[in-house]
């Protein structure tokens, strides 16, 4: 089986928390079959079960990984159509490792393969991701009987189980929502529909269509939210909710048409989950603004720092027991859904703080918005790590300045804060700066990147 794969091929798809590439040169039928094989025997478990988005590769190597899989003696449930939180809900409910099908938001040329162990424990390189790719590289033999494939629909299940998380009561809302011909056109009308009069919905690019022929399904992208932020305005809605293509990230639109920051809606849900467990813990990685801690703290909650990533994130929850974790990426971690992250559980938060009050959204946000944020701003840098130090140098001897190499670089001052980052896979620094109001803000942002660039 394996004879047919490229190692070096390999080697580059095996990313460090999923599979990923371009169809057909990169990612094939092939190998999603060898990978199947090979995550069954490192899973070791009866059952696992199979999910895909609409990408038009999507099913042909969902179908060919459960082959795969009951060459190596594994029973496979598949559930179709599904977004990631939506086959994470399968794995956490039907206790079974799984297996997604989809590239996320990257273009439509792309696909890949988000694997899980039972319950939504995730893998990567270091968890069994690395051992899934050397087995496909180099298989060992099968002993046993083959398993057998069979078919079950969890959308309904997985709305319900949502909405015992984040019911909605109050006032009705209107809300568009704009799925970006991802599987958020799936799932939105399964679990919005359950919420009957109390929600009308307006729906954007609902149609599945991989070829995404109206935007790209990445919504942390300004020009992504364009479309969303005019029907928003247009149809005077209460709140507009943005979808990226596997439908595990959400990003929220005001009543204004104004986009929402990911660190301020991580301070809301945080501060409905501590109101749900005082005293909890709540992870928020370092890019996320400082308001997130303060906030949490001021709740009576328990603010945990980490690193960027959402392998961070969740071993940071399994480790601390914390009820929530939020990244500025737009991922929103929930202990009582398996750790998982969830776009929708997330817009729930959302739509249920805001129906539980006659204020506009914009209203609600202002206590958890409360500094100017840079976003992430890239610069390619040829020696990130020789940078990074003469930005270290330039700042620790300030007075109220502090530093730490959590992630990057850290540096902090009463009135402002910002990381530096290299990449994992380019020649680049990450830049993220914060300050109490925008020229403060500004004026981080602008010492710090001329002082990055000057090394260009």
């Amino acid at each position: 089986m394996a004879d047919s794969l490229d190692p070096a091929n390999v080697d580059a798809v095996f990313k460090a928390y999923d599979v990923r590439g371009t169809v057909p040169d990169q990612i094939d039928e092939p190998l999603a079959r060898a990978t199947g094989r090979a995550f069954a025997q490192v899973v070791g478990a009866a059952t696992v079960v199979v999910g895909h988005d609409m990408r038009p590769s999507s099913p042909g190597m969902a179908d060919a990984f459960a082959q795969g899989a009951t060459e190596a003696g594994a029973d496979v449930v598949m559930i179709g159509l599904a977004s990631t939180d939506q086959l994470y809900f399968a794995s956490g409910h039907l206790g079974h490792p799984g297996a997604m099908f989809t590239a996320s938001h990257n273009p439509a040329q792309y696909n890949g393969i988000k694997m899980c162990r039972a319950h939504a424990v995730p893998i990567g390189l270091e968890s069994g991701l690395a051992e899934i790719r050397d087995l496909v590289l180099d298989p060992r033999p099968v002993v046993g009987p083959r398993g057998a494939v069979s078919g079950r629909d969890v959308l309904e299940e997985y709305a319900a189980h949502l909405l015992t998380l984040a019911p909605v009561d109050g006032r009705r809302l209107t809300v568009v929502v704009d799925a970006g011909n991802g599987m958020a056109g799936h799932t939105a009308p399964a679990v919005f529909g359950r919420l009957g009069d109390q929600v009308a919905l307006v729906p954007m690019y609902f149609e599945l269509d991989g070829t995404f022929p109206h935007h790209e399904a990445n919504p942390i992208e300004p020009a992504n939210l364009v479309d969303l932020q005019e029907r928003v305005l247009a149809e005077g809605a209460d709140v507009g909710l943005a979808f990226d293509g596997d439908a595990d990230r959400c990003f929220i639109v005001d009543e204004r048409g104004r986009a929402v920051s990911p660190s301020t809606l991580t301070a809301l849900i945080a501060s409905r989950e501590l109101a749900k467990e005082p005293g909890a813990t709540v992870i928020h990685n370092l890019i996320t603004s400082r308001s997130v801690p303060e906030i949490v703290t001021e709740r009576g909650g328990n603010p945990v720092r980490t690193r960027v990533g959402h392998s961070f994130i969740k071993a940071t929850m399994a480790e601390t027991g914390a009820i929530f974790g939020g990244e500025h990426s737009g991922h929103f971690y929930f202990r009582d859904f398996w750790r998982a992250d969830s776009g929708m559980l997330a817009a729930l938060h959302t739509l249920a703080a805001l129906a539980e009050t006659e204020q506009p959204l914009s209203w609600l946000l202002a206590q958890f918005d409360r500094y100017v944020l840079s976003g992430e701003i890239n610069s390619q840098v040829a020696d990130q790590a020789a940078v990074t130090a003469e930005i270290e140098a330039a700042y620790a001897a300030q007075d109220g300045v502090t530093t730490d190499r959590l992630d990057g670089l850290s540096v902090s001052h009463a009135d402002w804060t910002f990381n530096v980052r290299p990449s994992n896979t380019e020649p680049l620094l990450r830049l993220n700066a914060e300050g109490r109001d925008e020229e403060t803000m500004a004026h981080v942002r602008d010492t710090v990147l001329a002082q990055i660039r000057s090394h260009r």
